[in-house]
């Protein structure tokens, strides 16, 4: 049962003596996780509310308190005895959690269980478009600086409708965020270039060795060691990928080389991130934090992209697209709708991952992985040998096992 609180209309700094008595002025309880108290304080100020968390019955006691909104001297409080009659039937009133707390939880169900859709929908849109696009323009570094251009438009125009506050950056952040912008500029770039060469499927069940590798930097960068459980784990991780990797019929060392780094980069992002921890206060949210990382992708992408492939939207590398049998129009489409998607889905995911633990969050990725290579083989036909299939299935059991152990936290050591 959870503690109540009393709340007293129309106070302020110095409230009148409660009195359940007045008819004029009725207390309102309200649930205690509402209201600010700590252990330092019997009752505190909250705006016009008074929070319980002990009283004493002693008569001319007094109770501390403090405003959190002003940060005011401390107050002293004398309670009246009908305050305290007040106080104990509040505390012992039932909580009436199927009226206020169900709706609550069943609208935040509804709501992830939505936003999980979309992820996964524009997760299937993107590799579909992206694939399609790569087959007739294959030239990776400028289709991934044409998708985080994409991407840094659609946060410039979220800026400037308000959708979303602006960032506001201090030198402290400057250095891991150029850190965390050329990783995630690697890892996306390297993923193309696989996805390029290889099936789709493939490239997703390599890619379903992420863990391995964030066990690995985690031990060479942060000095943690992995369970039993853990490492465990990733046996059948391994050992599905090699099993996969051998009987894949669309298989190609550069494909497979360059999902392989992405695991490297994007693993290395996400351990870098934690090491490289800003203060709190001036830490950016997952949204911002994000769209730091897209723009300044798209910026060190735009050199690179004419350095390596040079300026590929010339009427002749258009129509060579064309020959391959999707015209000009129809490639322009597909680039956008890639573009749209490849932004869209991982902004829904850094949204997810602030409403749910990481360990939901690597199960949902882990799920999110095999709707991938389902729709994909049967979007494109892809033919998969049963042993392919065996050793995909291992791959992604291994990696659900992995999201599942990380639950399990170590029994502290008894000395």
């Amino acid at each position: 049962m959870e503690s109540y609180a009393l709340a007293l209309s129309n106070s302020n700094l110095n409230p009148k003596p409660l009195n359940h008595n007045n008819r004029n002025s009725v207390p309102k309880i309200i649930p205690l996780s509402q209201c600010y108290c700590s252990p330092f304080s019997s009752i505190h100020l909250s705006n016009s509310n008074i929070c319980r968390s002990s009283y004493s019955d002693t008569p001319g006691t007094y109770i501390r308190a403090h405003s959190i909104f002003n940060y005011s001297p401390f107050l002293y409080l004398k309670p009246s005895h009908n305050d305290l009659e007040v106080v104990r039937a509040a505390a012992s009133t039932p909580e009436s959690s199927n009226e206020s707390t169900n709706p609550a939880k069943v609208g935040r169900t509804l709501q992830l269980a939505v936003m999980f859709g979309v992820w996964y929908l524009l997760n299937i849109y993107f590799n579909i478009f992206n694939k399609q696009v790569l087959k007739v323009f294959p030239y990776p570094t400028t289709v991934t600086t044409f998708q985080f251009g994409c991407g840094t438009l659609m946060i410039l125009i979220m800026w400037a409708l308000k959708l979303h506050p602006r960032p506001k950056i201090y030198k402290s952040q400057i250095v891991p965020i150029l850190m965390l912008s050329v990783t995630h500029t690697m890892g996306n770039l390297l993923t193309n270039i696989s996805l390029g060469k290889v099936a789709v499927s493939f490239t997703h069940t390599i890619k379903a060795m992420e863990p391995f590798f964030t066990v690995l930097f985690s031990v060479l960068l942060l000095s943690e060691r992995p369970t039993l459980w853990v490492v465990s784990s990733l046996v059948p991780i391994v050992g599905g990928v090699a099993l996969a990797s051998f009987t894949e019929a669309s298989f190609n060392w550069i494909g497979f080389g360059s999902a392989m780094a992405s695991n490297f980069t994007n693993q290395s992002r996400n351990v870098l991130s934690k090491k490289f921890m800003v203060r709190k206060e001036e830490a950016l949210d997952n949204i911002n934090l994000f769209s730091m990382m897209t723009i300044i992708s798209f910026i060190l992408l735009i050199p690179f992209a004419f350095l390596f492939e040079g300026f590929k939207f010339s009427p002749d590398n258009l129509q060579f697209a064309a020959s391959q049998g999707v015209n000009v129009r129809e490639l322009c489409v597909r680039s956008v709708l890639a573009g749209i998607c490849f932004h869209s889905y991982q902004q829904v995911s850094y949204m997810i991952l602030g409403m749910v633990s990481p360990v939901t969050h690597a199960v949902g990725n882990c799920v999110k992985r095999v709707v991938v290579i389902v729709s994909s083989v049967i979007f494109f036909q892809t033919p998969v040998s049963p042993i392919n299939s065996l050793g995909t299935g291992l791959a992604l059991a291994g990696v659900f096992l992995y999201s599942r152990a990380k639950q399990i936290k170590p029994k502290p050591k008894t000395v």
